[in-house]
This record gives C-alpha cells, sequence and structure tokens, in this order.
C-alpha cells in the first residue's frame, strides 16, 4: 500500500507541472507517467481518465490554497498579501485555473466543488458590512470576486506582469504595500456610512 501511495503521489505531483504547463488538451500521458516513474495503466487503474486526473489535481491544489491562505473578511488587505505569496510559492495553481476556464468552463464560477467553504466566505462578508468594517453597498459575492483579483494582478495569469521569487525584494515589498493599500480603499465604507442591517 505504502508503495501504491507513493506512486499516486508521483502521478499527481508529475500531472500537476504537465497540466500546468500544456493545459487539459495538449497534456500527454506517456509524459506523465514517464515523469511520475510509472506507467499508463497504474496511472488509468488510480484516475480513470487525464480529464479525472486534471480533475483530481485541481482540487488538490485548490485545498492546499484554502489551507495556506484562510480567509479573514476582517482583514481583507491580509487576504490579498497571503494571495499574492502563495502565487509566487504555487503558481502551479493559477496556471491550472487559467486552462481550465479556458478549456472547461468558460463562464460562469469555476470552482463549484465547495459551495459550504464559498458560503462561509460570503456570510463573513456580509457579518462585517452590517458591522461597518466593508462597503455595504457592495454584494458579498463581488467583494470576494475583486479581492482575490486585486491579488491576481502579478499572478501567472496576469495580462501585464507575472511576479516571480527570482524579482528583488523591493519589488515585492513595493507591490504588497499598493496591493494592501488598494483594497483597504476599494472596500472601506465611505465616511460617515452607518453600520447596516444586510442580511
Amino acid at each position: 500500500m505504502k508503495d501504491g501511495n507513493a506512486t499516486r503521489r508521483r502521478l499527481l505531483d508529475a500531472a500537476a507541472a504537465e497540466f500546468a504547463a500544456y493545459g487539459i488538451a495538449g497534456a500527454r500521458v506517456d509524459r506523465i507517467s514517464a515523469n511520475a516513474k510509472a506507467n499508463k495503466a497504474q496511472l488509468y487503474a488510480y484516475f480513470g481518465d487525464k480529464d479525472r486526473l486534471f480533475d483530481a489535481v485541481f482540487q488538490e491544489q485548490a485545498d492546499e490554497l484554502v489551507n495556506v491562505v484562510p480567509f479573514s473578511a476582517d482583514d481583507l488587505p491580509g487576504y490579498a498579501l497571503a494571495l499574492y505569496d502563495a502565487c509566487l510559492t504555487r503558481p502551479n495553481l493559477v496556471r491550472l485555473a487559467t486552462w481550465a476556464r479556458l478549456e472547461r468552463v468558460p463562464a460562469g464560477a469555476l470552482v463549484t466543488s465547495m459551495p459550504e467553504q464559498a458560503e462561509r466566505k460570503l456570510a463573513a462578508i456580509s457579518d462585517m458590512q452590517r458591522a461597518g468594517r466593508i462597503d455595504p453597498a457592495l454584494a458579498p459575492e463581488d467583494v470576494l470576486a475583486m479581492v482575490s483579483m486585486f491579488a491576481l494582478t502579478w499572478s501567472p495569469a496576469s495580462l501585464f506582469h507575472t511576479a516571480t521569487q527570482a524579482d528583488p525584494e523591493a519589488d515585492h515589498e513595493r507591490r504588497r504595500q499598493a496591493l494592501a493599500e488598494a483594497v483597504r480603499r476599494a472596500f472601506s465604507p465611505p465616511e460617515g456610512t452607518a453600520a447596516t442591517g444586510r442580511s
């Protein structure tokens, strides 16, 4: 069983690199198996087919991100900064999400497998709006989407500039400061706004 778990782990790691580089259609089972030091029969036994292997890889990466970057509605700038740093250390997740958007889900919600977590985040934002900490004029789902996209400004999906761990630390610090300030300004209630009873 231990050897089987190790093989499955190698297949997932090799597949993550392959899908991130080539997308779903461009990924090759032969390359994944070879890089994992496994054979195609083992890959099919564990995952069924290439599509289900992608699902397993994407779900695992998304779960890791949730664990590494816990959501805190009372500190949206801090959440955005944690996402920025996660993109530096886990660029494959953004690449996988981009391929999933291009090849799988061209419109609508990209991740639908964690509805309870999404609901908790939206409820936490609503709580902060009622407490007068987040602009109540904004829909909670829009707040969550925009904070996330602020954080992805320099991610591998960026249309402007993709940051890497090799960038000078001064550049990272400049971006972090700008990101935190932009998020703070964007979602703070306007001066004089009272707490709301929005539900």
